[in-house]
């Protein structure tokens, strides 16, 4: 008997959106030593991250090496980097899904730019349902294994794992974040990761990846 796919619309993969038009930002964190790993990379319990962070982040921004930067972007120590409007809709959405750091932010002329924070997604779940999905397995890495979505998957997930939060992380996923059907309309009501204009955010269909 050949494998049913996942149901479309239930749970989707958010990531910053590294295909939109410009030349990237031109925003450096001076102060990348004085930072703490995410906790996924250090601890899946969930010590360590942006909860022992003893120091403010410090931006600053370079306009030859790229723009100012949208509402989301990667690469910031493990961490994303997110505007005060993302920061709103992601508390709006699971409050308890997420931390935030906030970060002082210095523009060429010196002044302070609006604010920007660190984010990190609280959440580790063991959630994927590897039986009922189909996905790559590579065997050898932390945690016993990883899911590559590389030539495409369809993944499905354990709805009592993962139960009535909006967004989590994979313990056999690397650093990549899922969420639910209401975090995603609540982004895209705010005019986050939609077609016309993404602001940094790219949302797709963990059923059809």
């Amino acid at each position: 008997m050949s494998k049913v796919d996942p149901p479309k619309g239930m749970f989707y993969v958010l990531s910053p959106d590294i295909g939109a038009p410009g030349r990237g930002h031109g925003v450096e964190l001076d102060n990348e030593d004085e930072i703490p790993w995410p906790a996924f990379m250090s601890d899946p319990a969930g010590i360590g991250g942006l909860a022992s962070l003893k120091a403010v982040p410090r931006l600053r921004y370079d306009s030859q090496i790229g723009d100012m930067p949208s509402d989301l972007h990667g690469g910031f120590k493990g961490y994303w980097l997110v505007s005060q409007a993302l920061k709103d809709v992601l508390e709006q959405a699971d409050a308890e899904g997420f931390s935030f750091a906030r970060c002082t932010f210095k523009l060429e002329d010196g002044s302070e730019d609006e604010p920007h924070y660190l984010c990190e997604i609280r959440r580790i779940l063991d959630a994927v349902d590897e039986e009922a999905s189909s996905v790559k397995v590579l065997e050898g890495y932390p945690n016993g294994k990883y899911y590559s979505l590389s030539g495409g998957a369809k993944l499905s997930f354990k709805v009592a794992e993962v139960g009535a939060v909006h967004v989590f992380m994979d313990i056999h996923s690397g650093s990549r974040v899922y969420c639910d059907r209401v975090l995603r309309d609540c982004l895209v009501e705010h005019g986050f990761g939609t077609a016309v204009n993404s602001r940094g955010i790219w949302i797709e269909d963990a059923a059809d990846y």
